[in-house]
C-alpha cells in the first residue's frame, strides 16, 4: 500500500471534484478504482483520514506489491508502474487545488482579486509550486505574483520563508515608496517598476489592497 502524502504537498482535497471524478462516497471513505494492464491489474485509491493507493492482481486477489519496490525492474513490471503513476498523477490533478499559500493575508488577498477582478491565480511552473501570477483578461498583462521565498533574498539579515506578493508600482514614484523593510524592490521582476511586499502583516491589507488596484491599473494601461 502507498500513502499519498508526497503526491498533496502544497495541494488540498477538493472533495466534490472527487464525485465529479468517479469516486464513489461510503461513510467517510472516498475510494476510486480502475483496472490496468488489459484488465490484469486494478489500481485503487481510497480518501479518508489517510491517503492511500494500492494495486491488486486480480488472478491472485492479492495486493502487488511489487510495483512499490524501487529496485525491482521489469518490461511487464515497468509498465504497470507506469499505468499505476499515470493514474495517480492523473486523479491528484483533477481532484485537488493548490494549497501553497497559508498566511491571511495571502488569503484575503486571493479572495480579494477573486472577488473584485474576477481573476483565479496560475500556476505557471511545474518545478515551483509555490510560485503563481495574477493576469488581467484585456491584454493578459500580469499584474501581481504571489511567491514563497527565503527573506534573505531580499537583503535581510533573516533566514526565514515568508510569502510575498510582487506588484507593478509607477516608476517615478518607487525610489519614495521602498524603504527595504516593509516595503522592497520587485524581486524577480524590473527592480524599476515592481514592488515587494512580505505578507507578515507588516503592511495593512488595505493598504496592499491598494497597492494591488494600482498594479491592476498600471497592467492596463501596458
Amino acid at each position: 500500500m502507498r500513502e499519498l502524502d508526497s503526491y498533496l504537498k502544497n495541494k488540498k482535497i477538493d472533495y466534490n471534484k472527487l464525485l465529479d471524478y468517479g469516486f464513489v462516497k461510503k461513510d467517510d471513505t472516498y475510494t476510486y478504482d480502475k483496472n490496468i494492464c488489459d484488465n490484469k491489474f486494478k489500481v485503487i485509491i481510497e480518501i479518508s483520514k489517510e491517503k492511500t493507493s494500492k494495486v491488486m492482481d486480480l488472478s491472485s486477489n492479492l495486493e502487488y506489491e511489487l510495483v512499490d519496490v524501487k529496485s525491482s525492474q521489469g518490461t511487464f513490471l515497468n509498465k504497470v508502474k507506469e499505468e499505476y503513476e499515470n493514474i495517480l498523477n492523473d486523479v491528484i490533478k483533477n481532484v485537488t487545488v493548490n494549497d501553497s499559500f497559508k498566511n491571511k493575508q495571502t488569503k484575503d488577498l486571493i479572495k480579494y482579486v477573486k472577488e473584485k477582478y474576477g481573476d483565479n491565480l496560475e500556476f505557471l511552473w511545474d518545478n515551483f509550486p509555490t510560485d503563481a501570477i495574477w493576469r488581467n483578461k484585456i491584454n493578459s498583462k500580469w499584474y501581481g505574483l504571489l511567491l514563497v521565498i527565503n527573506l534573505n533574498k531580499l537583503g535581510l539579515d533573516i533566514n526565514k520563508e515568508e510569502e510575498i506578493i510582487v506588484l507593478r508600482y509607477d516608476k517615478d514614484k518607487i525610489n519614495k515608496i521602498v524603504d527595504n523593510k516593509k516595503i522592497f524592490k520587485g524581486y524577480h521582476m524590473n527592480k524599476n517598476s515592481w514592488i515587494t511586499i512580505i505578507l507578515n502583516n507588516s503592511v495593512n491589507i488595505k493598504e496592499i489592497y491598494k497597492f494591488l488596484d494600482n498594479s491592476y491599473l498600471i497592467s492596463i494601461k501596458k
